[in-house]
């Protein structure tokens, strides 16, 4: 090979190995606790990709521990209500993780801004194994917690991860159903899927010509008049400060318009049925997401399964508790207390 070609080829090597630059100082939406220790943290999936992850661990705390993996919700990231769950479990005794799934946030992998039901679910799995090479952790003792769209993608990786013990799906959406089948399987149909694909493949073609890939948007800004309710909700979290980050896809320009050709033809919840470990579902009575988790219960079997409606609670109120303090934070501990041992 060319001198000159060999120098390229380590170029390009070194620009795709650079370290992640990740925010040192507090940028989250939710205020620092005093009864834990934060760090920052990296590790690698199966793709190679490197994921920027929140070390929540108790203060004070020795020996090994039980801990927990938490993700979500799709279009955020670590600094809004994974963090929030991490830091509030790890208060209650847990060392955790909160990351930023591939693509997002500040992890890496290129293109930016994509979703993938396997990577996702992946990253679920690398954080459990970044768990499990900690000194200060109990291998035998993990658990993951997923939320809105991680829901779905923490039933996926419980029901193909057999080192995880116990699954916690908060507020879940199934990604794949939602996006194959519409809202309330308003659209469950051949010909409303060929036209979903119809456009994200001429979709496919713009970006290519203009060698950048469209953004979806975040949530619509300003809200329209007729807006639902459930959209309004979106706004009030995302676009406010109540939980407006300057990293969320939701919170600004949103995925790649293309990203979602992929959960058109995958079913996350395929194998939810053949999970043998614990898992909670946790959901608002109003939330207008209350379908995909009592779905999801449905085809979990044994009596290590449970479901918690939470009443009053809307979809984003078990983002950060609303103005209801709508989380049920004690009762997710006791869950992992009792399954992990």
């Amino acid at each position: 090979m060319h001198k000159l070609s060999i120098a390229v080829v380590f170029f390009v090597m070194a620009i795709g190995a650079h370290a992640l630059e990740l925010m040192q100082e507090w940028d989250k939406t939710f205020p620092k606790s005093d009864k834990v220790e934060h760090a920052k943290a990296t590790f690698k999936n199966r793709f190679g990709i490197e994921l920027a992850a929140d070390v929540y661990k108790p203060k004070g705390a020795s020996g090994k521990l039980a801990a927990i993996a938490v993700s979500g919700p799709f279009g955020a990231v670590k600094e809004q209500c994974s963090g929030l769950y991490a830091q509030a479990l790890a208060e209650r005794g847990f060392l955790t993780v909160a990351f930023d799934p591939s693509f997002t946030g500040e992890s890496g992998g290129q293109p930016r801004y994509v979703a993938s039901p396997d990577v996702n679910t992946e990253d679920f799995q690398a954080a459990v194994d970044y768990l499990i090479a900690r000194d200060d952790v109990d291998a035998g003792k993990i658990g993951i917690l997923g939320i809105c769209g991680w829901g779905g993608f923490a039933i996926n990786a419980a029901a193909v991860d057999t080192r995880v013990k116990a699954t916690v799906a908060a507020t879940m959406y199934d990604m794949t159903r939602v996006t194959a089948n519409g809202y309330n399987d308003s659209e469950d149909s051949p010909a409303a899927r060929k036209a979903k694909k119809e456009a994200m493949n001429a979709q496919r073609n713009a970006d290519f010509k203009a060698a950048a890939p469209a953004r979806a948007g975040g949530v619509v800004d300003p809200l329209p008049a007729d807006a639902p309710q459930f959209i309004k909700d979106y706004h009030a979290y995302y676009k406010t400060p109540r939980g407006y980050h300057k990293r969320s896809l939701n919170s600004n320009d949103g995925w790649n318009q293309t990203s979602f050709l992929s959960f058109i033809n995958a079913k996350i919840l395929a194998y939810a049925g053949e999970i043998e470990s614990a898992v909670l579902i946790v959901h608002g009575e109003k939330a207008h997401s209350r379908y995909f988790g009592e779905t999801a219960f449905k085809m979990l079997k044994g009596d290590n399964k449970e479901i918690l409606i939470v009443p009053g609670a809307s979809h984003c109120d078990l983002y950060d508790g609303g103005s209801k303090g709508a989380i049920p934070f004690d009762k997710i501990a006791e869950f992992y207390r009792k399954n992990l041992n």
